[in-house]
This record gives C-alpha cells, sequence and structure tokens, in this order.
C-alpha cells in the first residue's frame, strides 16, 4: 500500500511530493492554431500547486495529426513560448509539468485538417459514426513521425517541462499501429503482434535517447495505453500484458492505465479473476512504475488504487473541485465538492470544450 501524501522519486531523477497526479484531459481550449490561451493557463493554474504532477492535454506532433480544433500543438517551435508560460503556470508549489504527446491518426477528419486527408497505418476507417476512410502512410511518412515525436521532445524541454507522456492511448494514431483493426500492413510495421510493436518500439527508443542525449536533468518519459478495444479484430488484453512486458524493459519512467473506471474487468474470458489494473501490476512486475487512473472520486478511492499502482490520476474531480488533491491529503472526503453547476462555470474556468468532455462522462453530475 503506498500512501497518498509520500514523495516519490523516478529513475530519471525527478522527485513528486505526493503520488496525485491530475490526469490528461480535452480542454479544447487553445487558439484555432494550437497556440495557448490565456484561459487555458488559468485553468490549468488554478487546478495545480497541491498534486504531485499535472499532465497536460494532447499535444499533437504534426500538422496532420491534430485530432479537434482548440488543440495544443507542439509540432513547431512557434510553440514554445506558449507553452512556456503553460508549463510555468503548472509549476507552483513543486508541482511537476508533463506534456503529454501524440497523434490522432485517422481519429480526425478533413474538416480538421483543412482538406487534407487523415493517415494511418492502413486504410481502413474508425467504426464510429462518419468516420472517413484515411491514407495509408508511407514507411517514409512513418519515420517522419517518429522525428516529429522526437523534436516536439525536445520542444518539451526547451519550454520548461518536467516530462513527456506518449500518448498510446484512447485509439489514436501510436495505438493504432498496435491494433489489428487498424494495421492491416504486410511489411516491417505491420502483421504479426511483435511487428505491429516496432512503431511503438522505434518511438519509445527515439523520444528517450533525446532526453538521454540532452543536458536536460530530471526529465522523465511516459507511455499511455488502453487495455482492450471492442473493434473485431482489436486489441485484447492479452496483446496489451505483452505491450507492457515489452514496455517494462525499456527506459521509460513509467507506465499509465487508460481506463474509466479503476475497477473494470477485462471482456475477455481468460481474464476475469480480478481488475485489469491488476494483471497490468503483475506483468510489469516492479520494472516499472504504474500510474491507476479511472472514477477515482476521493480519498478512499485513491488509496484503493495505490494498493495496486504507484500513483494515481484523477480526472473529472478535479475539475468540478480545484482543491479535491488538499482535501484529500488532509483527510477531509466530506468536504469534496461532487457536483458543478452552470452558474460555478466561470469561476471554475470550465470552457465549453471542457464542459462537453464532462457532459459525455458524467452527465448525472452536472446541474
Amino acid at each position: 500500500m503506498n500512501n497518498v501524501d509520500t514523495g516519490f522519486t523516478f529513475k530519471r531523477g525527478l522527485h513528486l511530493k505526493n503520488r496525485l497526479v491530475v490526469a490528461p484531459m480535452t480542454t479544447k481550449m487553445s487558439f484555432f492554431d494550437g497556440v495557448v490561451t490565456n484561459d487555458e493557463i488559468e485553468y490549468y493554474g488554478l487546478r495545480s500547486g497541491e498534486v504531485g504532477a499535472f499532465i497536460t492535454a494532447a499535444a499533437n506532433v504534426h500538422e496532420n495529426g491534430k485530432g479537434w480544433d482548440g488543440e495544443l500543438g507542439v509540432y513547431e517551435d512557434r510553440f514554445i513560448p506558449g507553452l512556456a508560460k503553460l508549463a510555468a503556470a503548472i509549476k507552483k508549489n513543486q508541482t511537476k509539468a508533463i506534456l503529454q504527446i501524440f497523434h490522432a491518426g485517422r481519429m480526425t477528419d478533413s474538416n480538421i485538417l483543412h482538406g487534407s486527408q487523415p493517415v494511418a497505418p492502413s486504410a481502413v476507417a474508425a467504426e464510429r459514426p462518419d468516420a472517413q476512410t484515411p491514407r495509408e502512410l508511407t514507411e517514409t511518412e512513418i519515420l517522419e513521425i517518429i522525428e516529429s515525436f522526437k523534436q516536439a521532445t525536445e520542444r518539451a524541454i526547451k519550454a520548461g517541462f518536467d516530462g513527456v507522456e506518449i500518448h498510446g492511448a484512447n485509439t489514436y494514431l501510436i495505438q493504432q499501429f498496435f491494433s489489428p483493426h487498424s494495421n492491416r500492413r504486410t511489411d516491417e510495421w505491420g502483421g504479426t503482434l511483435e511487428k505491429r510493436f516496432k512503431f511503438i518500439n522505434d518511438l519509445v527508443d527515439g523520444v528517450t535517447e533525446v532526453v538521454d542525449r540532452s543536458d536536460v536533468k530530471d526529465f522523465i518519459v511516459g507511455y499511455r495505453f488502453s487495455p482492450e478495444e471492442y473493434e473485431e479484430p482489436g486489441i485484447r488484453l492479452q496483446d496489451t500484458l505483452f505491450l507492457v512486458d515489452q514496455l517494462a524493459n525499456k527506459p521509460l519512467d513509467y507506465v499509465h492505465l487508460s481506463i474509466g473506471n479503476y475497477r473494470n474487468h477485462s471482456v475477455s474470458e481468460a481474464y476475469q479473476e480480478k481488475p485489469i489494473i491488476a494483471y497490468i501490476k503483475e506483468t510489469i512486475n516492479d520494472r516499472l512504475p504504474l500510474i491507476g487512473v479511472g472514477d477515482i472520486r476521493n480519498g478512499a478511492d485513491a488509496k484503493e488504487v495505490l494498493a495496486t499502482a504507484d500513483l494515481a490520476a484523477v480526472g473529472r474531480a478535479i475539475l468540478i473541485d480545484p482543491h479535491w488533491a488538499q482535501k484529500v491529503l488532509d483527510d477531509q472526503d466530506h468536504l469534496i465538492r461532487t457536483e458543478l453547476s452552470h452558474y460555478d462555470r466561470d469561476e471554475l474556468r470550465i470552457s465549453n470544450g471542457v464542459w462537453g468532455f464532462l457532459e459525455a462522462m458524467m452527465p448525472e453530475r452536472l446541474q
């Protein structure tokens, strides 16, 4: 059992003052061109200072990787000044700032990309309403995207962040390479489970090499993943345990589970005995720290997650109550605000994008 208020030090040297982390959540608060806004800086600053670390919403590493309007950009040097302000807003009272970096792949459309066709490992549309069929990436383009992640990491270092999180979850491009649904390639980038892992392998190596070659101190690299897909064929928990086993041998600082509820069990019949998070932790076997997440609402939930995971990430609860972390650290669960009304939106810096996220995830707690 890990205590909420005990510190944690990653192998690259970064120290967290406690084991609470703000999970990455879509805000749609950036300018149309990906530049950070003042509203966004206030939103992050309001929820910082109490938690050990804050992971930002996804920042796209390539122009053709944009997933939605209002998304952070990190694909050019012009974004560095705004990102530096964002990092500074988070880094108060020793809270650490981690930039999540991603590419949407097929989970976007030509309207978002100003007329360009989305790209993916294979020309297979996602199973969702109005999904567009993407164009299959060439090998040259695959290598360019890996390079884009490396350059994004360099920009995160220059902007003063304390780490990057590689967003390999939620059906975006990195996960698309690993999934048998979105990756139907027959070259070295697809086919077998091992070949579908190649993109992730090369990407993780590329990003960690950038950090280790630089003179930055205490800068960490994490990896987020989703355990299962509903598509057929799709990623199953057995595939994910292979992925986690491979990642646990890489020079990463942590892996971060993306799941709606930390209590969730697998849909696979072979993995019904315990929650998914327990199988993940067992597979890691203490080789890497694990961030647990999923509908953590109070200190009791956080402690339950920390019985398995090394760190606990909270999302929706801290949107509703920016002082959630301090109330948990002070063992004052009864003081946590649990509902959000339209009247509080301005005070809590809840934009239309954040409100939409909450409506989709937990409408019962909105008034």
